[in-house]
C-alpha cells in the first residue's frame, strides 16, 4: 500500500492562497477516481477537486473555511501500489502522525462500551448509566403530538383552563381518555415528561433563551464581507433617488409579453431597465467605468458589461451580462435569466463572475422604497431598483392612480459629480417614462 498525495491546484491568474470551501469526503472514505473530493474557492469562482485515483482517505489536509497555499498538500490517500508519496514516505513519522491522529477519536468510543460488557463487574455501571436516556427519548417522541391543523383536541373546560393556567399547549398533549380526550392525568404526564420540572412559562414557548452560535465566515460569504468591506473602505459613495413614473413601461411590458411571450418568453423590467441604461451611457460614458485609484486611472468602456446582483442561497453574486448593447429586450431576458440560473446552480464561470462595467441592483418586489446600494468596486456606478407600486399622484390637476418605482444609485464621489449623476438618473428616467425612445436611433 502506498500514499497518493493530492495538492491544491494553481488555479492560475496569479492566485497564491485558495479557500477550502468543503469536504464531500472524510477520513476513512474509499474513494473512486473522478469522485469530487472537496469544493475551494477564489474570488468567486468555486472549484471541485476530483479524485485521480482510487483508495481510501488517509489524511484531510485542512478544514471547511481554511485558506491554504497553492501547492500545500490538500489529502492523502491510501492507494494500491506505491502512490505518488516518494521522499517523505520513507519518513513513516511524517505521513504516520496525520493518518493515525485522523481515526484514533472515532475508535475508543467503539472500543469503551466493549470492555465494560465483557466485565461482569462493571456490567451494572453501564446499565445504571444507560437508563437515564429513554426518558429524554419519550419526550419527544410521546410528549408532543402532532394533530391536522384546525382540529379541536378533546378536553373539558377544567382541564382546559389547567392548561392556561400552566402554559400548556393542549394540541400537543396525548389524550387517552374516550375518543382522545385529554385527562388531568394526561396533562400532568407531558408537563412531568416534556418539562422536567421547568416553569408553566417555558412550556408554552415564552421562555429565556441564553444560547450562543458562532457562525464562522467562509466561502462565498467571506468574499462578499471582503469585497464589501473594500468597495466602502476605498470608495465615497454618495447616493441620489429618483422617482419614475413606469405606467406606460409596464403596459408596453403587458403588451410585448402578450404578442411575444410564447414565442420569445416572458420580459421582467430588467431588461427594459437595461435597455435604458445602454442607451443613457451613450450620453454619460464616463458612468461605464472602473476607477484604478492605485494607477489614478479612470477607464471609460464602450462595451457595456452589465453587472446584474443576484440572489442565491450562498449569498449575493454579481453576473455579467456581456455587450448589453448589441442585445435587444429579448436576447437580455434570455441572458439574465441563464446567468441567473448558472449563479443559483454554483455552474457560473470565474469569467461570468468578473468584468462588469456598471451593476444593477435589485430586489424584487422586496425592493422597498429607497436602497443605498454598495457599489461593486472598481466600477462607479450602481443602479439600484426598488419595486413597482401603485400610488396617487396629481397629473394634469387631475388626480389619477399611476405605477411608480424609484431608482436608488450610488456613485463614486471621486470621479462623478453630483450634477452629472443627476442627469444621468433624469435621462434613465426620461426613457423609462416614454418607452418608446427606447427605441429611436
Amino acid at each position: 500500500m502506498g500514499i497518493h498525495v493530492i495538492k491544491m491546484p494553481d488555479i492560475g491568474e496569479g492566485i497564491a492562497e485558495v479557500e477550502l470551501v468543503m469536504w464531500h469526503v472524510k477520513v476513512g472514505d474509499a474513494v473512486t477516481e473522478d469522485m469530487i473530493l472537496a469544493d475551494v474557492m477564489t474570488d468567486k469562482a468555486t472549484i471541485e477537486i476530483p479524485s485521480p485515483v482510487h483508495g481510501t482517505v488517509a489524511m484531510l489536509g485542512g478544514a471547511a473555511g481554511q485558506v491554504m497555499a497553492v501547492g500545500a498538500d490538500l489529502i492523502h490517500i491510501e492507494v494500491e501500489g506505491e502512490g505518488n508519496l516518494k521522499a517523505q514516505a520513507a519518513k513513516p513519522a511524517a505521513p504516520a502522525q496525520p493518518v493515525a491522529a485522523t481515526p484514533v477519536p472515532a475508535t475508543p468510543p467503539v472500543a469503551t462500551p466493549a470492555a465494560p460488557a465483557a466485565k461482569p463487574a462493571p456490567a451494572p455501571a453501564v446499565a445504571t448509566h444507560a437508563a437515564p436516556p429513554p426518558p429524554p427519548a419519550s419526550v419527544s417522541g410521546s410528549a408532543r403530538v402532532a394533530r391536522e391543523p384546525g382540529e379541536r383536541p378533546l378536553a373539558s373546560p377544567a382541564i382546559r383552563k389547567r392548561a392556561w393556567d400552566m402554559g400548556v399547549e393542549l394540541q400537543f398533549v396525548h389524550g387517552s381518555g374516550p375518543a382522545g380526550r385529554i385527562l388531568l392525568s394526561d396533562l400532568e404526564a407531558y408537563v412531568a415528561r416534556g418539562q422536567q420540572g421547568a416553569s408553566p412559562a417555558a412550556a408554552s414557548g415564552y421562555r429565556e433563551s441564553h444560547g450562543e452560535q458562532a457562525v464562522p465566515l467562509i466561502g462565498l460569504r467571506r468574499k462578499i464581507a471582503q469585497k464589501m468591506q473594500e468597495s466602502k473602505r476605498r470608495i465615497p459613495h454618495f447616493s441620489y433617488v429618483e422617482e419614475i413614473d413606469v405606467t406606460e413601461l409596464e403596459n408596453l411590458r403587458a403588451r410585448l409579453n402578450e404578442e411575444w411571450g410564447r414565442e420569445r418568453g416572458k420580459l421582467t423590467v430588467l431588461p427594459l431597465l437595461a435597455r435604458a441604461l445602454v442607451v443613457a451611457l451613450r450620453q454619460f460614458p464616463q458612468m461605464n467605468a472602473r476607477f484604478d485609484d492605485d494607477a489614478g486611472v479612470v477607464t471609460q468602456y464602450g462595451a457595456v458589461h452589465l453587472g446584474v446582483a443576484t440572489q442565491t442561497d450562498a449569498g449575493l453574486m454579481v453576473s455579467v451580462m456581456r455587450h448589453a448593447e448589441a442585445r435587444d429586450l429579448w436576447s437580455c431576458a434570455s441572458e439574465i435569466g441563464r446567468l441567473a440560473d448558472a449563479a443559483r446552480t454554483g455552474k457560473a464561470t470565474r469569467d461570468e463572475l468578473s468584468g462588469s462595467t456598471i451593476t444593477i441592483s435589485s430586489l424584487g418586489a422586496l425592493g422597498g422604497i429607497v436602497t443605498t446600494p454598495v457599489i461593486n468596486h472598481p466600477e462607479v456606478a450602481i443602479i439600484g431598483v426598488n419595486k413597482i407600486v401603485e400610488r396617487p399622484m396629481v397629473r394634469q390637476g387631475g388626480l389619477v392612480v399611476r405605477k411608480m418605482m424609484n431608482l436608488s444609485s450610488s456613485f463614486d464621489h471621486r470621479v462623478v459629480d453630483g450634477m452629472h449623476a443627476a442627469q444621468f438618473v433624469q435621462a434613465i428616467r426620461a426613457l423609462l417614462e416614454c418607452p418608446a425612445m427606447l427605441f429611436v436611433e
